[in-house]
């Protein structure tokens, strides 16, 4: 099994994260502000989510997150400005610069693909789990 954490920090203008795993940081991420789990406006809950790799019409080969309460569609995928490139997905970026926005966004995805990809391939599961800030 492969875990990562993402560890948030919310915002008014975006939530930002980094990503961890076994305890050392993958990248950083950005999503929309917490705004009640509402479709399209809304970074997902708090929780352990399950990843799995999923083709995209846009993005291509991509991980999903399974079993958002109340969401559907939602992936890990390159972005480096939340409010305009966002609908609820996680953009994994290699820094971030303010609320909601960030950098290098392909490289940092990269990065997670490379930890990711091949357990998914050997049958493993990925699960990602999602807490605030000073909850690990």
């Amino acid at each position: 099994m492969t875990e990562l954490h993402l560890i948030r920090t919310y915002h008014p203008e975006g939530t930002n994260g980094v990503l961890k795993h076994q305890g050392k940081p993958v990248c950083q991420t950005i999503e929309l502000p917490w705004r009640n789990n509402r479709r399209w406006v809304s970074c997902i809950p708090e929780g352990r989510y399950r990843l799995f790799r999923r083709m995209h019409f846009k993005h291509g080969d991509q991980l999903a997150v399974a079993n958002v309460p109340a969401r559907s569609s939602i992936l890990i995928h390159p972005a480096n400005f939340a409010v305009t490139e966002l609908q609820g997905c996680i953009a994994p970026v290699t820094k971030c610069v303010a609320p909601g926005k960030g950098v290098f966004s392909r490289l940092a995805l990269d990065r997670i693909k490379a930890i990711t990809y091949p357990a998914l391939e050997a049958g493993e599961a990925v699960w990602l789990v999602i807490v605030a800030e000073g909850i690990l």
